[in-house]
């Protein structure tokens, strides 16, 4: 289970969306802090811990994108894009540069509660107990579901983004079985933003740029012609 109290950043230049969503995070158990701007952001960030980020893609200075896309290349914490863009192309650019999810205005603020609730189940899935959470290697990896930690063969620890994360272990639970993207959107344990095959395919490709050799000739995921994917490593518990 997720913090009992969890810390959300909400970056967003909008005072009364932010004071808004504020309240509704607040009355749902969990800890705000509001951000304007990039560089106050990234000042929090700095001092403090946040279990995710509630970031606006419009903002004055450097855009949500451009955060979205360097704090991905820092860390892991899970980001929830909101914008007022609402072309399928902008919700991919999204998910591309590393958010975990994508809401459009206008919005429920209960919508967005729902949505970070569902992502922090997600980000704390490991902290079940049993089978299911046996360390596993394939190719030289290792994949650690109880502390969500994915290892490279020389045993660098390797960043995910939560739905990357979820989509790897999907396919090492499924070793050599054709998953079609129905199946691995129920894996990840929620909904993605924008049309399901898009989406997938757009994680797809992130995760295949961190565990390929060469993400443009996959071996580890392979593409299956009106099928899904297939994981073809050998998957063993570590």
């Amino acid at each position: 289970m997720y913090p009992a109290n969890p810390k959300i950043l909400i970056v967003e230049d909008d005072a009364e969306i932010s004071n808004l969503l504020a309240l509704t995070v607040q009355e749902s158990g969990m800890i705000p802090t509001i951000a304007a701007a990039g560089n106050v952001m990234q000042a929090l960030l700095r001092d403090n811990d946040f279990d995710l980020i509630v970031l606006d893609v419009m903002l004055p200075g450097e855009d949500g994108l451009s955060i979205c896309r360097r704090i991905r290349s820092e860390e892991t914490t899970p980001i929830i894009l909101l914008t007022a863009l609402g072309e399928e192309v902008d919700r991919i650019v999204g998910l591309e540069v590393g958010a975990d999810d994508y809401i459009t205005k206008p919005f429920s603020p209960r919508e967005v509660v729902a949505r970070i609730r569902s992502i922090l189940r997600r980000a704390s899935y490991g902290l079940a107990n049993g089978s299911m959470q046996q360390k596993m290697r394939f190719d030289g990896w290792q994949i650690d579901p109880l502390r969500r930690q994915l290892h490279d063969p020389s045993y660098a620890r390797v960043a995910l983004t939560t739905t990357e994360f979820d989509l790897l272990l999907g396919f090492c639970r499924n070793p050599g079985r054709v998953i079609t993207r129905e199946e691995l959107l129920s894996l990840t344990h929620t909904g993605l933003a924008g049309p399901i095959e898009r989406s997938i395919d757009v994680h797809v490709s992130r995760l295949r740029q961190k565990i390929e050799a060469d993400p443009k000739a996959p071996i580890l995921i392979q593409t299956v012609r009106l099928g899904g994917y297939v994981f073809t490593a050998k998957v063993e518990q570590a």
